[in-house]
């Protein structure tokens, strides 16, 4: 068996490897994904040893909508650099975002700045608690690794399975959070009804659209109901947000929470989130302690501002939703010719797909496996950039196409999928992913 030499030596010095789940190789290809960049321009990557690959995959795990090291945006950065990106008083630039990302939402009063998701959403908790002063939760979604989150699995292991990884561990988060959070199925309102019916929950934080469409009116529902019941309304945008629309999707939607949280593509690969609402409840961060050093430099709102520019000017989103559209189209064809039952969900710029079968997981490894020779960073989830084009999808079709036959091979039996993994199979990670 081949070994990742580089891979190894980190699992030596940094707990699991990374500090990141989802870049962890063995989620794609035991032994043989690159692992490590040392360049990264428009949707291309080179590893340690000057290789170019296409990222038809995660582009930084969503964050460069935009490509990777976008002229325009690292120039802005460079220049805050150079004048000092921290210092003893503040950034400037963070009121031009705040007063941006109001704009862009006008239901929203007040903003407060992060530098990752998961802070956004601790952050939006907190400040919902202290105005409603009542501690449950109820969630729907992937929302971070924080305790509020993780203690769903406190209570049955299973209830984060269908958001997070199976079966995620909760050492660490104290078993007296117990309860404190619970889970509601996405574009199911009886079950919505009946979670807040049986708790007395003060916040409702929910992905405003995540492998589904809303469907039968459930946003306006899940608001309505809100509103009647006094509880704290919150969007997590963190995936969504700019990807389908200028500032979040459920503007598109017409649904407005209370508060909404974004993250990822907002500084295109450069770190900065932000908490966006109501005064009533933005205020409330006057009385809680939320402060942090590095949610003040300036590199992130440098580069927040310049990706908003861009976006206004060049509306991406509409590129990257019609590429989407036909990457779903495409594996629908190659699903029915080639007679592999796929399910394809996500939104129009994230889709994803999985494989009805048992061998799901060693199909994924195999489809990786073969891509990578191709020189494709690929797998069954795809983060459409606007440096995705013709020639590259076209590329992209005619190379998948070619595996799917040997998929075929394996699934009717005619071939064993094991002896064609160099490596074994993939781990199960994340359920978006998967």
């Amino acid at each position: 068996m081949r070994k990742n030499y580089n891979w190894i030596r980190a699992k030596k010095v940094i707990v699991g490897g990374n500090m990141f789940i989802s870049k962890r190789p063995d989620l794609y290809l035991p032994n043989s994904w690159p692992t490590y960049y040392k360049k990264a321009k428009g949707c291309y990557i080179w590893d340690l040893n000057g290789k170019k690959y296409t990222d038809f995959s995660m582009m930084g795990i969503g964050t460069n909508l935009l490509g990777y090291a976008r002229n325009e945006i690292d120039k802005e950065v460079i220049k805050k650099t150079k004048n000092g990106s921290m210092s003893t008083l503040n950034s400037f630039e963070e009121v031009l975002l705040a007063e941006q990302l109001n704009k862009i939402h006008s239901w929203s009063e007040k903003v407060c700045f992060a530098r990752t998701g998961g802070e956004a959403n601790a952050i939006a908790i907190r400040l919902s608690r202290a105005f409603t002063k009542k501690n449950k939760i109820a969630i729907c979604g992937y929302h971070g690794w924080h305790d509020w989150y993780q203690s769903c699995n406190l209570k049955n292991k299973k209830n984060l399975n269908n958001y997070l990884m199976e079966g995620v561990s909760t050492e660490g988060v104290p078993k007296e959070l117990k309860n404190s959070t619970v889970t509601f199925k996405y574009n199911d309102i009886d079950n919505f009804l009946k979670v807040t019916r049986k708790h007395n929950v003060g916040t409702v934080i929910m992905e405003a659209e995540r492998s589904e469409k809303p469907q039968d009116f459930f946003l306006e529902k899940v608001r309505e109901i809100c509103d009647k019941k006094k509880i704290v309304l919150i969007f997590d945008e963190c995936s969504s947000g700019f990807r389908e629309n200028l500032g979040g999707i459920h503007l598109k939607h017409k649904v407005f929470p209370d508060l909404c949280t974004f993250g990822k593509a907002l500084g295109n690969g450069y770190a900065i989130s932000a908490v966006i609402g109501k005064e009533k409840i933005m205020k409330m961060g006057r009385k809680s302690f939320i402060s942090s050093t590095f949610w003040s430099e300036g590199i992130g709102p440098v580069a927040a501002l310049k990706t908003l520019e861009i976006m206004k000017k060049e509306k991406p989103w509409k590129n990257i939703k019609n590429v989407g559209l036909e990457i779903k189209k495409f594996w629908k064809e190659i699903s029915n010719n080639h007679k592999i039952p796929m399910v394809i969900q996500g939104m129009d710029a994230i889709p994803n797909f999985y494989i009805k079968s048992e061998n799901f997981l060693k199909y994924k490894t195999f489809i990786t496996q073969e891509m990578l020779k191709e020189k494709y960073l690929a797998t069954n989830i795809v983060y459409i950039c606007t440096k995705h084009n013709k020639e590259i999808f076209k590329n992209y079709k005619l190379k998948l196409e070619k595996i799917f036959d040997q998929l075929n091979n394996f699934e009717k039996g005619r071939l064993r999928i094991n002896k064609f993994l160099k490596n074994g199979s993939s781990k199960l990670g994340f359920k978006r992913l998967n």
